[in-house]
């Protein structure tokens, strides 16, 4: 690793710490010429996942939109940024252990709506009415009462 103060690319481990419940590797590092201490993060590098569109273009896997898109269901509700950023996470987890590499476009929606139904149902149905192109009030009515039902 090279030292981000000087460049000199021999150092030493001082303290290594699994983190991220065991999925990042924290290293605090020290430069054996300046002495500069710095911290490096290591963790398994996954394969890209590839989303399949409804009309079968494909395209690479972005995780910020998923969290753009939970950002404005859950504006003005009481749920943290750092809340949604988990749901990201866990949403991408389940995607990669169900599928190898292509995801189609549908299950990813259908993971948002499970994991803001479950934290905020006002989210979910802001979320819901654009994912599932909610036409008119009736729509949003019928999926509210499918709340109250549940």
């Amino acid at each position: 690793m090279r030292c981000p103060k000087c460049s000199f690319q021999d150092d030493k481990v001082i303290d290594s710490r699994a983190s991220k419940e065991g999925s990042v590797i924290r290293r605090r590092r020290e430069c054996l010429k300046c002495s500069y201490r710095f911290t490096t993060y290591e963790e398994v590098e996954k394969e890209s996942l590839y989303i399949i569109k409804k009309d079968g273009s494909r395209q690479e896997f972005d995780k910020k939109k998923i969290i753009k898109s939970m950002v404005i269901a859950c504006q003005k509700r009481p749920v943290s940024h750092e809340k949604i950023e988990q749901l990201t996470t866990e949403i991408v987890d389940e995607l990669s252990e169900e599928f190898d590499r292509e995801v189609p476009a549908e299950s990813v929606g259908e993971k948002v709506m499970t994991k803001l139904r479950a934290i905020d149902e006002v989210a979910y149905v802001r979320f819901a009415s654009v994912y599932r192109s909610f036409r008119d009030i009736n729509d949003f009515v019928s999926e509210v009462k499918s709340l109250s039902i549940q």
